[in-house]
Formats: structure tokens, sequence, C-alpha cells
């Protein structure tokens, strides 16, 4: 999101070292979309590409689709056939490739039949145009539905989903991340460190860093009391294991069993050495008890009832731990 944006993000050659760096460490997948920097951000990856062409079979390359770039036209935007067809065109042009690897629905768009959106990526993978596909921001009842759709329909399979997760927002734990266990997708978190607030750089009496640029988006004088009291534990651990809290909190969210890749958002060069350097930190179970403790959330409904031993008690006449329980007579 960051790349080609220098207002807040990165301009062309800091991204370009950016990717450079990223790649030379090992790096295997760009993630991006056509709406980042109104198209900038897929033109710089796509010119570093260009330069380096011998990488680029060596990087999964990701964009997604949906965000119109034509404000005020009806098919600029959207997952209709008409708007996928010109989207993933002018992102392989800007891209400066033939083929994307993993195309991303940006996030659902409710105008628009599941049936139509399946079947277009369903024929774009069998032109070679994309390889995979996943969804983005959307509902688990949606994807559940087009993880469904595609096996009966013998169209290509969904590969994951796309969500914000992170100390901070982990109500996905619930339907998405059960869906995506059910259903057998990956997971890649997006904001694991909450738009930087988890980076370390926001205190009780920081509430605005100099080197922030995403400042106006996560402005911590409204942070509440919580994420302050979650900052001083990350610290407390991060003193521990001798790291930064943002490696901690990377570390917490790549340790869940759901997740299959990570997307960091690095706005230069050091960002990303601090970033990549969560990669040889382990926390214990006992610093992810104390982080859970802090941080998890209530399921809805129903969650707690399925979670406890009333439905098989009421209705099974289950034993549960050796204790018979009398089955229910409706």
């Amino acid at each position: 999101m960051n790349f080609g944006d220098p207002t807040w993000g990165a301009d062309v050659k800091t991204s370009e070292a950016i990717i450079d760096h990223y790649l030379d460490a090992g790096g295997n997948t760009l993630d991006t979309a056509n709406g980042y920097a109104e198209g900038r951000s897929e033109e710089t990856i796509g010119g570093f590409l260009t330069k380096h062409p011998g990488r680029r079979d060596r990087v999964v390359l990701a964009t997604k689709f949906a965000g119109s770039m034509f404000p005020g036209d009806p098919n600029g935007g959207g997952a209709g056939r008409k708007a996928i067809m010109h989207q993933v065109e002018a992102s392989l042009n800007r891209l400066g490739t033939d083929y994307i690897d993993l195309y991303w629905l940006h996030n659902l768009d409710p105008h628009t039949p599941l049936e139509e959106t399946l079947g277009t990526l369903d024929d774009l993978v069998r032109s070679g145009k994309i390889r995979y596909f996943g969804f983005s921001d959307t509902p688990a009842w949606a994807v559940a539905r087009l993880v469904t759709i595609s096996e009966l329909r013998g169209w290509s399979a969904v590969a994951g989903i796309q969500v914000e997760y992170s100390l901070l927002e982990r109500s996905v734990e619930g339907e998405l991340f059960a869906a995506a266990r059910a259903l057998g997708l990956g997971v890649a978190p997006w904001s694991p460190l909450s738009g930087g607030v988890l980076s370390g750089k926001y205190t009780r009496t920081v509430h605005r860093p100099a080197d922030s640029g995403r400042a106006t988006m996560s402005d911590s004088q409204a942070l509440p009391e919580s994420t302050y009291v979650l900052l001083d534990e990350l610290a407390d651990i991060a003193k521990e294991v001798n790291t930064s809290i943002a490696s901690v909190a990377l570390a917490w969210v790549r340790g869940r069993e759901e997740v299959t890749s990570t997307i960091i958002g690095a706005r230069t060069v050091e960002q990303l050495d601090a970033n990549l350097g969560s990669l040889d930190v382990e926390i214990s179970a006992e610093h992810r008890a104390r982080l859970d403790e802090l941080t998890t959330v209530k399921l809805p409904f129903p969650f707690p009832l399925l979670e406890s031993t009333v439905p098989l008690w009421q209705h099974a006449g289950a034993t549960i731990n050796g204790v018979a329980g009398p089955a229910r007579r409706c």
C-alpha cells in the first residue's frame, strides 16, 4: 500500500530499495492492489520487476481487484464480469507481466452475484492470466458459499482469505478462522501491527511519532487504556526475549495455527529490517498466554454455547471426562 506514495508512504526509489532488500533476505511474495496509490503501487512493483526480469518467476505476485479507478463509472469497480475483465488487464499492464499469481477480491461486492464473480475468476485461471484467487475482507458466510459453489461446479478452487488480524483485532478467530480450518483455506493477515499502534512507537507520552507516516490513521490520543496495558506487556516480553515490541507482536500473529503468511507494510528499509527480525523470535506458551489474556475477544453466539458442554449434556446423552450425562427426551 505504501509504494509510490511519498506523501505518507515511500517514493519509487525507496520502494524499489525495500523490494530489493526484501527479496535478498529471502522474501518471495509481493502483495498490492489496483487502487493503492491510484495505481502507482502496481506501477512501482512492475517497474522494479522489469529492471530485474530474472526475479519475476521467483516472486508470488499478488494484487487485488474491485477498487474503482474511474469514480462515477458504475462499471469502474466492483466484482462483476465486465469490471473484473477490465481491471485484470489494467493490473497486468501496470505490473508489466502477463500473469498474476494470486488475485484477491479486495472486499465483498454486495451488488454482484457470487456465481458471476467466481465464474469470471475461473475463466481467468483457465486462460492463464491468473494462477490462483482468494477473497479479502469477505464475511464467512460468503466465503463458505464461494468455496461450496466452486466445488459443486468443478471450478478452480479458492486459495485463501485475507483478513485484518492482530492482537488488537481478534474477532476473526470466530467465523472466519473456523471457515478457513473447515474449508482448507490459507489465511493472510493484514495490519498485524494494527496500523503501527503495536510497533513500539506509540506510548502514553508519544501520541504522534514524528517518523510515522500513518499517524493520521492511527491517532494514539484516541487509544484506550487497555491498549496501553497491552503495549506495556509487549514491552516486558520484548525485554525478556531481547527483541522489539513489534517483533513480539508479529511473532504472536505468526504463531497462530491458521496463519499461512503475514502481510507487512514497511515504509522504509529500516522498518522492513525491524519486521524481518521477528522471524528469529519465538515466544513461549507462557508469553502467548499473557498476551491472550489481555486481548481475547468475546465471540458472538453460538460460540460460547458450543464451546461449553451444555449441548452435549442436553442433547447427546454423552459421557464427558468419565461422567455420563442423561439423554434428553423432547
